[in-house]
């Protein structure tokens, strides 16, 4: 089945219109409303009988229909080196119930035997988290929740907070919300609101790779999505007690 890619809306409220990409194709699907007036419909050419037709306005197309070409996927490895060399932000948004790398990770197994995850010793990842934040870099994340809370969500929860004593600012928004607030379906890392790395998954949360991006389009999608997230996004330590006083 196409998956279709939420790419942006003009509208303030939810109505149409909206566009779409088709993954994997460089189709564009439009959402919007069907054009009745039977003069404009008897100006049209070649229509076929499986076809519709709907108004868009002209900034719709001009700020979100992305490049003609498709960028293609890397290797996630091939991006470790843009989490020393941002100068200002790197920013992640979590929109996954789970994640695989977690679930096959020896802190998993560790967490699910009742272990405290919480206080981890530092590894390379904290590390360069020190590192970077010590030079006045942040290090910002957002992390879609479900409620209940699903396992592996309550697993990062338990140990994103060795991440949030390193430097990082992790926060958490209620899928509801996010879904309200119109923000995308995909997981992604923008570095100084220029790169963006669009994470791609298979259907068991494992990482294939990204897709690397600096279409004024798509990286402007994405401080939009990072802003709106952000303002409505509570701290992990103001999330997690909230989690355990409805436990």
């Amino acid at each position: 089945m196409a998956r279709l890619r939420f790419l942006g809306t003009t509208s303030d409220d939810g109505d149409c219109p909206t566009l779409y990409e088709v993954e994997g194709t460089t189709d564009i699907l439009v959402q919007g409303d069907c054009v009745t007036d039977p003069e404009q419909l008897a100006q049209l050419r070649d229509v076929k009988d499986s076809e519709t037709f709907v108004l868009v306005p002209r900034e719709l197309l001009v700020r979100f229909a992305p490049r003609t070409t498709a960028p293609e996927m890397v290797p996630f490895s091939e991006i470790a080196p843009l989490f020393r060399e941002f100068k200002h932000t790197a920013f992640r948004l979590e929109t996954r119930h789970g994640y695989a790398s977690d679930r096959n990770s020896l802190k998993w197994g560790r967490w699910k035997s009742g272990a405290d995850i919480s206080a981890e010793p530092d590894n390379a990842w904290r590390e360069n988290v020190r590192a970077q934040t010590a030079q006045g870099k942040r290090f910002e994340r957002v992390r879609l929740v479900d409620q209940p809370l699903t396992e592996g969500q309550q697993f990062l929860l338990a140990s994103g907070r060795s991440n949030v004593a390193a430097g990082e600012d992790i926060r958490n928004l209620p899928r509801g919300e996010a879904d309200r607030l119109g923000l995308p379906d995909h997981d992604f890392w923008l570095f100084d609101s220029r790169l963006l790395a669009r994470f791609v998954f298979d259907e068991d949360d494992t990482t294939l790779g990204v897709v690397l991006s600096e279409d004024p389009a798509e990286v402007v999608l994405a401080c939009q999505a990072r802003d709106a997230s952000w303002h409505h996004a509570k701290p992990t330590a103001d999330f997690a007690k909230a989690v355990a006083s409805t436990g």
